[in-house]
């Protein structure tokens, strides 16, 4: 099969830790062909959906340097989007403008090639706001741009909350928030603006999350398996961008009963390889455009499940 990867460039992949390059990987040794293209190579005339895309060429295995992978870039020419079996969507947020754009053009792909995460998914899905539909899982959480309805609310649940921009990755821009601080209302006033003309997330502190984050990877609805990330000691966030180690860990039957609750959701809205971010058992945040964590979850779990992903895709294409 040909499999195209809607992604960030090559030169930011890190072999060893990046999910992508685990699925490039997967795909190859099944003897699949892997192209790479930018989301803003992608065009459309006359209806008509196509991309500039170059075949990458991966290989695992570790060099003489130390390094834990390599890739070749061949040429990039025009191919229809409905010359690949599948288009594989892992451009990391944020999901900017572009990014809108690139679900809409990929809409005129719909039915004649197999694109995952669907495209009207991710439009709707915002990886912060996707979890308030699951809210009885969620730990309590504000969506607001008012500067007053943050503070209140930090009281309320007790002092201290963390707060997060809607459209940020790996821990960039999330803070603690403490009631007591001097500079409670500068990092407000950094998340939602001078004059609160932006939306942010306010969800209350949970103790937990000192033992850990959980990262719980779902295919079509159903657990592949899971790792903690634990943070720094001088560090809130436990995300792996920001140094957060990681530790194998076991989905409790808790975790298993919110997954089936909401699997039927993520399966309706086209939802396929998701990421579910879990603290003390609560839900924090459903990570649709691309999900990671899987090279690390192979290896303390020494099981191939990039291979299941990819048999995943093929199975869905050739329907």
């Amino acid at each position: 099969m040909r499999f195209l990867f809607l992604m960030d460039p090559m030169e930011t992949v890190q072999a060893a830790k990046d999910t992508t390059f685990a699925l490039m990987l997967a795909a190859s040794a099944r003897g699949h062909e892997c192209f790479h293209a930018l989301p803003l190579a992608l065009e459309t005339d006359r209806g008509v959906p196509s991309v500039r895309a170059a075949r990458v060429r991966v290989d695992g295995g570790q060099k003489p340097d130390g390094s834990d992978g390599s890739w070749k870039l061949d040429t990039r020419d025009k191919h229809a989007l409905e010359a690949f079996d599948a288009v594989l969507i892992r451009k990391d947020p944020p999901f900017d403008a572009n990014y809108a754009y690139m679900t809409q053009i990929l809409e005129a792909a719909r039915g004649k090639t197999l694109v995952v995460n669907d495209p009207r998914g991710l439009r709707d899905a915002n990886e912060k706001l996707y979890s308030i539909h699951f809210s009885r899982w969620a730990p309590r959480t504000l969506v607001t741009a008012t500067p007053h309805h943050i503070r209140d609310f930090v009281h309320d649940v007790g002092g201290q909350a963390v707060i997060k921009p809607l459209d940020g990755m790996a821990g960039s821009g999330i803070f603690l928030l403490r009631e007591d601080d001097k500079n409670f209302n500068a990092i407000v006033e950094a998340r939602i603006g001078e004059f609160g003309n932006t939306f942010c997330m306010v969800q209350e502190y949970l103790p937990a999350a000192r033992e850990g984050d959980k990262r719980i990877l779902l295919l079509d609805g159903e657990p592949l398996g899971a790792i903690l990330r634990v943070p720094r000691a001088d560090e809130a966030r436990a995300n792996i961008h920001v140094g957060g180690r990681v530790v194998k860990a076991e989905i409790t039957a808790h975790e298993r009963e919110m997954i089936t609750d909401i699997a039927p959701r993520l399966r309706a809205d086209g939802l396929y390889f998701v990421g579910l971010d879990v603290i003390g058992g609560k839900l924090t945040e459903v990570n649709v455009t691309s999900p990671t964590g899987i090279q690390q979850m192979q290896r303390m779990d020494g099981v191939d499940y990039s291979g299941r992903v990819i048999e995943w895709v093929e199975k869905r294409a050739k329907k």
